[in-house]
């Protein structure tokens, strides 16, 4: 079985010489739920920035669906219909007027009329019990809401491939509950960059620790 993605001795430093990357190595099957733990300033979300284009790794390969992932527009394009990233900060994800814009914008950027963009907006605001949140400006809502919401947004737009950077922040009991059922289904496939490993023991079936640059198992 190909794997969705796929990571082979990827290096990242800085200008200043600073490795935070050194040779990660990983495959992420159909179905597959990884978990990636670490301090801060480890790498997570460098690793996750890489994958999906933002930063350019400084050596090694990334490969989706057992192609090489190229820097041009085009392919970034193709890659990110089917890669969903949820940021660290909500805050860089929400930026329209109301809630429902802003889960409604990417399905719209895919070609969706506003009527249905908007239909599939509030579907998917019904995944979180939020639909009577969707007229809201964002900077309104709560922490833990507004996380919600911009995980909204990325699941709008089905993608195939999941990566959330600590997606538990904020978030209460019930967001909780639901953020795992979500997870645990059967077609879920993603990476999750957590520090809550009571979390990542639920809705994962392989963990890893980034530690100095290196991806080790759990």
């Amino acid at each position: 079985m190909t794997p969705f993605l796929e990571l082979r001795d990827v290096v990242f430093s800085y200008d200043d010489g600073n490795f935070v990357l050194k040779g990660v190595n990983l495959n992420l099957l159909p179905g597959g739920k990884v978990g990636i733990m670490g301090p801060n300033g480890s790498g997570k979300t460098t690793l996750f920035r890489i994958i999906t284009g933002l930063d350019k790794p400084s050596g090694g390969e990334i490969l989706f669906r057992g192609k090489p992932v190229k820097g041009d527009r085009k392919t970034l394009s193709e890659l990110r219909k089917d890669v969903g990233y949820l940021f660290q900060d909500p805050d860089d994800q929400l930026f329209c007027p109301t809630l429902l814009e802003d889960v409604a914008f990417g399905p719209l950027n895919l070609g969706l009329s506003p009527q249905a963009a908007r239909e599939k907006a509030f579907q998917t605001l019904r995944l979180f019990s939020m639909e009577h949140l969707a007229d809201k400006p964002p900077h309104t809502l709560s922490g833990g809401q507004k996380r919600l919401g911009a995980l909204a947004a990325v699941l709008a737009m089905e993608p195939r491939v999941l990566l959330l950077d600590e997606p538990t922040g904020d978030l209460g009991k019930n967001a909780m509950k639901s953020l795992e059922r979500l997870l645990r289904s059967e077609m879920a496939t993603f990476l999750i960059a957590s520090h809550d490993e009571e979390f990542l023991s639920k809705v994962t079936n392989r963990k890893y620790c980034l530690d100095e640059g290196r991806l080790l198992p759990l």
